[in-house]
């Protein structure tokens, strides 16, 4: 039996092409023609799109992968990879109708919400291409500290589109991405994107700049045919002829017929290349013109071989395909969202060799294509999850994280300062300093990482010799450092924290990732943020320095609606402490959430810090009042009593509601109310976020059940009776605008609904009515509104 070197005859491997694009088709197909969704609303999907990737997908799962490797597939190739996993058996067949279903097959593959395993989740583009990447600089890391593991591939399938994205540049130009010899990327040069056929493809760009950033480029961009084609006589200028061809001539000739397809190739062109084609029939040269490396399955595979040859340097291949290869749509401009009709449909079924009967069938076991399938299904088989249990390692190792540091704060201290200090003191824990890794965008020792970093080192695959002396920072740079420094990309600081979350799935060893970045430049990187925690990754990141309490930096450096953001954004935990011991608690319960394969809270943890130092006083007299269990318990249900005012007789109540850099001014301000006989207490909110959940959690009980809400434990805790409430906040004012609801009472809500400018705390303070004075005139007004 010919194998051409695969171990498998290209005539069974063809066959389960075949059967490959059928299935993708027919997927999106049945998802449009065959469910009725009751909302008018297009189904969609990308038959075209998804057959340009028929060939490649088919050479990596039924030939070149093995069971450690890792792969991203471009978000509209879903129903290909989804073909491929049921004929592999990984898949039951009853999902095969459900493509952008409720509980079905995803739109575009997803880790924590498709049927069958999915490596990385693809959808905002240029996201999962990159996240293969940084997945590898986590394998290096996870293989440096506790031991190699199995030898992995990373590859990511990209749309040629994608390559518009920005981060695809700043991850690849990232030090901290340099020679990865496991990683490959393949590109998909369809040469359309979603409105056109692209005038002018920039490969030679593309290349230029891969190869600048030291990666090995590849290109396989003719078939065996047109090779043999380019070798006899005269076939040099058949080559140079179909290289200067416009990309746009070029894709006309998808769709004619042979003698067309002779037209309109020859049209202008020389008269050796069409003296070349005159002895060429028809179909002949129909096919041989169009015969792209992208449905090669031999030039695939020696473009593959020829990349695992690259050791030291990452690897990217332009594979040229056809969009909407071997159905009708077959490189038309419009052809991205279209869908082939149920007569064309019919005839795919025909040629394919299958019937209404039979056409959602696996591979005949008993034919050498079923056989053939089998054995990959073997090959590619992973070993079940390590059962780690809660709070240990991939390796089985207990993670036994405190409840608390012990920090001690006697003087005023910032929260950023505390932060820096915890790590430290976490670094010296002997269950948990081999764990953390940290990682910032060229901000560790503007956001206080130096600590960590000068017990820890600096991660580099090879040893670094320091030639600068600083008193003050050891930047040691070897295997051993547990700190990776990234270059100024905050979607590259998210994109690797996701991976570094993600490490007991992809790496065999769980890992306590922490991040920081300045808090306004959460947003830049919040595309790879909402990535991420999409994914399924758990981490701690700090957003610091935060708010217009950074005050002489101006409005460009103000943070405003990232308390917002971390408020709303799904599987994320937001946590703004005013106090050092509060974040102690905090931040330990953070880690052992991380650490645990089965948290009570799941996901990552976003903490938005300052560089303002507050006294801690008023914390400790808290601790003295109610004792470290019941204080602790209560910080981490998301709010406490700061203050307790006792109401006298006709004293008015009303509660002043601060988070975070703020509580000075509530503190100030509850003492002038007092001072007029207002009973002000004081509540700090240590998390928005888990008071908002426990509220709506209740509310959405109730909306269920048809039955009245309760008010949630950590509210009734915190606000034990009924008054007028005033919400204080370095951020939007609509962050905790939400409690008066919560309460059922009048609530003013201050915050920062302006940009920022330079000047003294307090005269940020002043302009955004977050000074004592504001606070206790907002009080009043919350008092006039019972």
């Amino acid at each position: 039996m010919e194998t051409d070197g695969t171990g498998c005859d290209p005539k069974v491997l063809d066959e389960i092409q075949q059967r490959v694009l059928w299935l993708a088709t027919r997927i999106v197909d049945a998802a449009n023609h065959e469910r009725e969704t009751g909302d008018g609303v297009k189904v969609g999907g990308h038959q075209a799109s998804s057959a340009s990737l028929v060939t490649v997908m088919t050479a990596l799962y039924f030939v070149y992968l093995d069971a450690a490797d890792r792969v991203s597939v471009k978000p509209h190739a879903s129903p290909v990879y989804h073909a491929i996993q049921y004929l592999l058996g990984n898949l039951d067949r009853s999902y095969l109708t459900t493509l952008r279903a409720f509980g079905g097959l995803q739109s575009y593959p997803s880790r924590t919400k498709d049927p069958d395993a999915v490596d990385f989740s693809t959808g905002s583009v240029g996201l999962g291409a990159a996240a293969p990447l940084f997945a590898a600089v986590t394998r290096r890391y996870v293989d440096a500290h506790f031991g190699a593991r199995p030898h992995s591939r990373f590859i990511a399938l990209i749309g040629d589109a994608e390559l518009d994205e920005g981060n695809i540049w700043e991850a690849v130009a990232d030090p901290a991405t340099d020679g990865l010899g496991n990683v490959l990327w393949i590109v998909d040069l369809n040469r359309q994107s979603l409105d056109r056929v692209v005038p002018g493809v920039r490969i030679a760009q593309w290349e230029q700049q891969f190869a600048g950033a030291g990666w090995h480029v590849v290109e396989a961009k003719y078939g065996r045919k047109l090779q043999a084609a380019f070798a006899r006589p005269g076939g040099d200028s058949l080559r140079a002829w179909i290289d200067a061809m416009p990309n746009e001539h070029y894709q006309s000739l998808f769709g004619l017929e042979p003698a067309a397809v002779r037209e309109r190739f020859c049209d202008g062109a020389p008269a050796d290349v069409t003296g070349f084609c005159a002895d060429i029939p028809d179909d002949e040269l129909a096919a041989l013109v169009t015969d792209l490396a992208g449905h090669d399955l031999g030039a695939l595979l020696d473009a593959f071989a020829a990349c695992d040859a690259e050791k030291d340097r990452p690897s990217v291949l332009f594979a040229y395909t056809i969009k909407g290869w071997g159905l009708p749509i077959a490189g038309n401009p419009r052809n991205h969202s279209a869908l082939l009709t149920t007569q064309q449909v019919d005839q795919l079924r025909e040629q394919t060799g299958l019937t209404q009967a039979t056409e959602w069938d696996r591979l005949d076991p008993m034919t050498p294509a079923g056989q053939w399938s089998a054995a990959r299904r073997e090959h590619l088989a992973r070993p079940a999850p390590v059962a780690s249990g809660t709070g240990a390692s991939a390796t089985n190792t207990p993670i036994a994280i405190p409840d608390s540091t012990g920090l001690r704060a006697a003087r005023p201290i910032s929260t950023q300062e505390a932060f820096g200090r915890l790590l430290v003191d976490l670094s010296r824990n002997e269950s948990v300093a081999p764990y953390l890794v940290t990682t910032a965008p060229d901000v560790a020792t503007s956001t206080n990482l130096a600590g960590f970093i000068n017990r820890t080192g600096v991660f580099s695959p090879v040893p670094r010799r320091t030639w600068s002396e600083d008193p003050v920072l050891k930047w040691a740079e070897g295997p051993d450092g547990q700190h990776i420094e990234l270059g100024i990309s905050e979607m590259n600081l998210f994109l690797l924290l996701g991976q570094l979350g993600l490490a007991s799935d992809l790496s065999d060893q769980l890992l306590l990732p922490v991040g920081t970045v300045y808090d306004p430049f959460v947003l830049r990187g919040l595309d790879a943020f909402i990535y991420s925690v999409y994914s399924g990754a758990r981490f701690v990141v700090a957003g610091t320095p935060s708010g217009v309490t950074l005050a002489p930096e101006g409005g460009a450096h103000q943070s405003t609606i990232t308390a917002s953001v971390g408020l709303e954004l799904p599987n994320v935990t937001f946590l703004e402490p005013a106090y050092a011991v509060a974040l102690d608690w905090l931040l330990c319960g953070a880690l052992q959430s991380v650490a645990s394969r089965e948290p009570a809270e799941a996901g990552s943890y976003y903490f938005r810090l300052t560089t303002r130092g507050i006294d801690q006083q008023p914390f400790q007299a808290a601790r003295d009042r109610l004792g470290d269990a019941i204080l602790r318990r209560q910080v981490l249900a998301g709010a406490y009593r700061l203050v307790d005012a006792a109401a006298e007789d006709g004293a008015p109540p009303v509660y002043l509601v601060g988070t975070g850099a703020v509580m000075p001014e509530v503190l100030a301000a509850a003492a002038e109310l007092a001072d007029e006989g207002i009973a002000a207490t004081v509540v700090d909110v240590t998390s928005p976020d888990r008071l908002y959940r426990a509220w709506q959690r209740t509310l959405r009980q109730g909306v269920r059940t048809a039955t009245a809400p309760s008010i949630p434990g950590a509210l009734r805790s915190a606000f034990p009776e009924r008054a007028p409430v005033v919400t204080v906040h370095d951020a939007a004012s609509h962050t905790m605008s939400w409690l008066g609801s919560a309460l059922g009472g009048p609530a003013v809500s201050l915050g920062v609904d302006a940009f920022g400018q330079s000047g003294s705390v307090a005269d940020l303070y002043r302009a955004h009515d977050l000074d004592s004075g504001s606070i206790v005139n907002a009080a009043l007004a919350a008092l006039s509104l019972r």
